[in-house]
């Protein structure tokens, strides 16, 4: 069995992994006393989490990529408006449930039900997953949807329940991570192949933006029908060990949980990909065990990497947080900007962002002008939300002036930025602002004598919303340059006359303008 790939994958979670762990064994071994037994549970946690997430990495782009993508192309054939939806909405459930930071966020939050919460937010994602079908189809320009959905957004949040407002958020941020992200794009780009304007590819973009709405919207609904309930939270439970055996055998013993936990959240999966591959599909025997060994080395990635954050690393997030709560409340929040810059930096996502707003703006906006803009965001981003954390301050004082500038730029920018920039929320808030970052915030928060439901909630909201503004930003610099270059004049040339052709670079988002 080849897993040609796996090495890159492996490399990218390291990257994404070991800058965080580098900055807590600084502090732990410099600073901040910890015991030796939780930093061994948390160096195996972070060994767990960059092989898990390497896997699940792998397994899903051979496997939810694909099955995505056929899917996409055997729904175009079929022109069939109403299958389309139905199936979009179907796939936009179940693709969510099995989406790993939601599973992390779920876990964390004490007074709502995990199964109720993932159900509540796969249920958003299914409806604005339809919607934005239904925009690609009709050819709706993004800016008028966002603009009409975050108005019924911060309509139902003046009147819904506190607790619930800042998870609401976070849920939005979480939901669109590396299980759902691929799959969705590439369903979108499948659908958009119907339609043959010029238009289409980019209608495309902005998928990951509208189904990041649907949670938000779904889990403040649920405000107004579910009660809350009392319960705990999984980076809070913190044990202490005395040999290295009951370590091993802690983690040993989490394993049926976690196996059964993720083999619930795939099993959908699994039977609609049976079922489809039936009915339509019709794979051959190469690209169905391609797909089939890729939909098990997610399952496995996915139980090792939870393994390892439940366990080892969310723990020691908010001891951590609860620690550095009793020095200066500048070195905190230095301390988080920190860590936010060096999350975003690596994260290999956004790698892929920055190049493509660079080929986008034909070099006007660079990949390195465009990575250091979304690092400053982030890490600005992580700063304040530990500000929340120990002040107590309101988390729509951030996010509505926030959300509205963004909103203005969207009337003034290239249409593509707007799409890229609110598909980058998703792209930012990666698993290691769920897994370490939200918990060191709730340690703070605790420490502080706050509440952990309106004040350490709702940092993941925080990362996922600098960016809209980040790339339109860097959008409007585009414009700016774009409108200060002197069009080419025109010269006539004699019939025997050599003409030199030179490479105008004039950009592929003129016609955008």
């Amino acid at each position: 069995m080849r897993f040609q790939g796996l090495d890159v994958k492996l490399k990218e979670s390291a990257a994404s992994v070991l800058p965080i762990v580098a900055m807590v064994s600084f502090l732990c071994f410099g600073f901040i006393p910890v015991t030796a037994d939780i930093m061994l549970s948390f160096a195996l946690g972070a060994l767990l989490l960059i092989f898990g997430l390497g896997l699940f990495s792998y397994g899903a782009e051979n496997s939810m990529t694909r099955i995505g993508t056929g899917i996409g192309a055997k729904l175009t054939a079929s022109r069939n408006i109403r299958k389309i939806l139905a199936v979009s909405f179907l796939l936009g459930v179940v693709i969510t449930v099995a989406e790993p930071d939601l599973t992390v966020l779920s876990d964390n939050v004490p007074h709502i039900n995990s199964v109720v919460l993932i159900l509540t937010v796969a249920a958003g994602v299914g409806l604005f997953l339809l919607l934005s079908m239904v925009r690609i189809l009709y050819g709706i320009p993004l800016k008028w949807f966002l603009i009409a959905a975050y108005l019924l957004v911060f309509l139902l949040a003046a009147i819904s329940d506190r607790d619930y407002l800042s998870v609401a958020f976070d849920s939005g941020g979480v939901t669109t991570g590396p299980m759902t992200s691929p799959f969705i794009m590439a369903l979108g780009i499948g659908v958009a192949s119907i339609r043959s304007d010029r238009k289409a590819e980019e209608d495309s973009f902005g998928l990951v933006a509208l189904c990041s709405i649907g949670p938000i919207l779904a889990v403040l609904i649920l405000s107004f029908f579910y009660r809350g309930e009392s319960g705990e939270i999984a980076s809070g439970a913190i044990r202490s060990y005395t040999t290295t055996v009951e370590i091993g055998r802690e983690y040993l013993s989490s394993l049926p949980s976690y196996m059964k936990e993720v083999a619930l959240s795939l099993a959908p999966i699994f039977v609609f990909f049976l079922v489809f591959q039936i009915v339509s599909l019709r794979l051959h025997r190469i690209p169905l065990m391609n797909i089939l060994r890729g939909i098990l080395c997610t399952y496995i990635g996915l139980v090792i990497f939870l393994t390892g954050v439940g366990i080892g690393f969310s723990p020691l997030g908010l001891r951590l947080g609860k620690a550095v709560a009793s020095l200066p409340e500048t070195f905190l929040i230095g301390l988080a900007a920190l860590m936010g810059w060096f999350i975003v930096a690596a994260e290999p996502a956004v790698h892929i962002l920055t190049k493509q707003v660079e080929e986008i703006s034909a070099g006007t906006v660079s990949a390195k002008a465009m990575q250091t803009a979304l690092s400053i965001a982030i890490a600005l981003a992580a700063g304040i939300s530990m500000l929340r954390a120990t002040q107590g301050i309101p988390i729509l004082c951030f996010l509505v002036p926030g959300y509205v500038f963004s909103l203005i730029l969207s009337l003034i920018v290239p249409p593509i930025f707007t799409a890229i920039s609110f598909d980058a929320g998703g792209v930012a808030s990666g698993p290691m602002t769920t897994a370490f970052l939200l918990p060191f915030a709730m340690g703070a928060c605790e420490a502080a004598g706050g509440n952990l439901m309106t004040d350490a909630f709702g940092t993941v909201a925080m990362v996922a919303m600098f960016p809209l503004i980040t790339v339109q930003l860097m959008g409007v610099v585009f414009l700016l340059r774009s409108r200060k270059q002197t069009p080419a004049t025109q010269t006539s040339y004699a019939d025997t006359e050599i003409i030199e052709l030179w490479e105008s670079g004039s950009g592929n988002l003129q016609e955008a303008i």
